[in-house]
């Protein structure tokens, strides 16, 4: 692997977000953040909505990564991605598409899943990847930290491990009501 991307837009005037814990774990652990701040604006209907889409920001450098890469694993369900996946497809690139077919509706577009050279259900990793629920650490939820012994994720700048992660992009696209 040669290099581990995450991709989210964060909502900049939140003082605490539920996503940090996981984007501190993820910076700390070798992962590249690739982020933006979301927008607001009020749809026809005259109701405030947040967004944050990154599709343009993978795309770009899935494409501009892609001369040195043999494969590209996705981390999305977005249909968006199928013209992506196309593309690097003809490039000679090998395209893997890791989501879920087992939430109704499905998280994965049919036409992405179709696309890609691999199709992996993230179900069927769980036994590789979760933990036992037993071991998991207790959260109070207010603050990222591990209810164990009050340490905090490590800040960027710490000893990374960059083994066993690469080419991996996540959408994470933020479409709310408030």
């Amino acid at each position: 692997m040669i290099r581990a991307l995450y991709y989210t837009a964060l909502a900049e005037e939140q003082e605490y977000s539920s996503i940090r814990p996981l984007i501190d774990w993820l910076d700390y652990n070798g992962f590249t953040m690739v982020t933006k701040p979301t927008k607001e604006f009020v749809d026809t209907a005259g109701r405030r909505k947040i967004k944050g889409n990154m599709d343009i920001e993978l795309t770009v450098d899935a494409m501009r990564l892609a001369e040195t890469l043999d494969h590209i694993v996705i981390f999305s369900g977005d249909g968006d991605f199928r013209s992506l996946v196309a593309a690097l497809q003809m490039k000679g690139k090998r395209v893997s598409v890791i989501s879920t077919l087992q939430t109704q509706p499905p998280m994965v577009a049919d036409e992405l899943r179709r696309q890609a050279d691999q199709f992996i259900d993230l179900a069927d990793l769980e036994t590789m990847i979760c933990r036992d629920p037993s071991a998991r650490p207790v959260r109070d939820g207010r603050d990222g930290r591990d209810g164990r012994d009050g340490r905090s994720y490590a800040p960027r700048g710490a000893n990374h491990n960059h083994s066993g992660r690469d080419g991996s992009f996540q959408d994470d696209d933020l479409a709310e009501e408030v």
